[in-house]
């Protein structure tokens, strides 16, 4: 898929959560700040997103992207706690060692098989 089509895709996704808003929502308007912050968010993170998993898709390595696209919900987690809107406690430990492991796991290289050797049988 050409990288020009990401554009049409965040504008398919804006117009699909604009059906669902009017559709299941009261309408707040925004004030200025928090239109900037919308703003920001839109072009940043959630559109640049967009077109650097595309980038990473077609440039990257895979297996390694997948696995580390598995951090993200810890990423999200230690800033919510890093800001104040979370808790820290000992239990997340847990799932954080998951994570960890698994995207461990997902990147390690797989031992090199030997080589298969010809059969004896002749399959004439």
């Amino acid at each position: 898929v050409p990288s020009s089509i990401i554009g049409g895709i965040c504008g398919m996704s804006a117009a699909a959560g604009l059906v669902c808003h009017l559709a299941f929502e009261s309408t707040v308007w925004p004030d200025y700040n928090q239109w900037a912050a919308i703003v920001v968010l839109g072009l940043g993170p959630a559109g640049l997103a967009f077109f650097a998993w595309d980038h990473a898709t077609k440039h990257g390595n895979l297996a390694t992207l997948g696995a580390l696209s598995y951090l993200a919900p810890l990423i999200s987690t230690l800033l919510l706690i890093v800001v104040g809107h979370g808790h820290a406690s000992p239990i997340l430990i847990v799932p954080a060692l998951l994570i960890i492991a698994g995207a461990v796991i997902a990147t390690a290289q797989a031992p090199e098989k030997a080589p298969a050797t010809r059969s004896m049988v002749s399959h004439e």
